[in-house]
């Protein structure tokens, strides 16, 4: 609160109040507006490998290359680190910092399994021959894929960096900010990747 000093023969002094930036709902709706504009990103990819996904170029289609059982397993993966940061996300409501950050430590480890998963699925297709350069195919499948595990590993850099703020500053109302729109990152992520395995590599699988 500041005070301004009236002039000799003036009226009272006028008070006024400072601001404190746009608060949580500014937060909050601002990267809401973010993730809309990631959709359209995601849309646009799926749309191109809607059209490109049958290119195979004579070379090997989905059904040649995908395997089903290590991408279950990856999705396995990807899910239950959804439901660990909704456990996360309990434990903050109840300002238990260790068991927020228990929580947190395990949607990590998930989330590092997932992309060593991936990681590992790309070093083998390449080993195969498989190249984003072989077939429309393949360029469509490694910008679609590859743009979903480059938001998985900006998420999971986020979320360790969050680990380090609640560990120094505690459940403030920033972090607590930060971390309820990591958790929207997260399950977006999450979204985004059923439609992947269901349209790239389930559906890739059939033909």
């Amino acid at each position: 609160m500041h005070e301004l000093t009236a002039p000799p023969g003036a009226t009272a002094p006028v008070e006024y109040e400072e601001e404190h930036g746009h608060g949580d709902g500014g937060t909050l709706l601002g990267f809401w507006l973010y993730l809309m504009s990631d959709c359209l990103i995601f849309a646009v990819l799926f749309a191109t490998f809607g059209v490109l996904g049958r290119n195979y170029a004579a070379g090997p289609s989905g059904a040649d290359l995908f395997d089903l059982r290590l991408v279950a397993v990856n999705t396995g993966l990807l899910l239950l680190s959804s439901i660990t940061y909704g456990f996360a996300m309990l434990e903050m409501d109840k300002d238990r910092i260790d068991a927020t950050l228990k929580w947190l430590a395990i949607t990590g480890l998930f989330g590092a399994g997932f992309l060593s998963i991936e990681l590992y699925e790309f070093a083998h297709l390449f080993h195969e021959g498989a190249t984003p350069q072989r077939s429309a195919f393949l360029s469509s499948f490694f910008t679609l894929v590859g743009t979903h595990g480059l938001h998985v590993t900006f998420g999971t850099i986020w979320l360790v960096t969050l680990m380090v703020q609640v560990r120094r500053y505690g459940l403030i109302a920033e972090n607590r900010r930060r971390l309820m729109c990591l958790s929207m990152f997260w399950h977006f992520l999450d979204v985004v990747w059923i439609g992947v395995f269901t349209f790239v590599y389930l559906m890739g699988a059939m033909r």
